[in-house]
């Protein structure tokens, strides 16, 4: 097998970085907080991220913020991946980051991906959301991204 790299935007002009293994050890939960029924780009990253070496860790559909900051701590993950398609994307985002330092658990980076206005995208790194991804990224660069915050 052969390892797939990709141009990493901001890390360098130029640099690849291969994706096969680029998260190898790694613990990520992938969760879906909030209503929203849409799970197929949550699977397709989850897949991306085991394929790169990850150990994935999946909540399902329709989860609160209470219940996933709740399985990332109990399952020591390196980082959370929040899915959301729905216009509730603010206030899940921050509830979730709140509880996780509720919980002690906030230097956990996360990362929050769907359908996210520009100017909540914005709002969310300066936030410290550690980045925010849409569907028209190519998953190796959200991979490699990932795994420069991991590194």
């Amino acid at each position: 097998m052969t390892s797939s790299s990709h141009a990493v935007p901001d890390a360098g002009a130029g640099l690849a970085v291969p994706t096969v293994g680029a998260l190898k050890g790694k613990r990520i939960l992938v969760a879906k907080p909030g209503l929203d029924g849409h799970d197929i780009g949550a699977k397709i990253i989850a897949l991306a991220f085991r394929d790169a070496g990850a150990s994935v860790i999946y909540t399902g559909l329709r989860k609160s913020p209470e219940y996933i900051a709740r399985i990332a701590v109990d399952e020591d993950v390196d980082a959370v991946g929040l899915s959301i398609l729905s216009g509730s994307h603010n206030e899940l985002v921050s509830r979730t980051v709140a509880l996780l330092a509720e919980h002690g658990a906030g230097e956990i980076p996360v990362f929050v991906g769907g359908t996210i206005p520009a100017d909540d995208r914005a709002a969310f790194l300066a936030a410290g959301i550690r980045g925010v991804f849409t569907s028209d990224m190519p998953l190796d660069d959200v991979i490699n991204a990932v795994a420069r915050v991991l590194a």
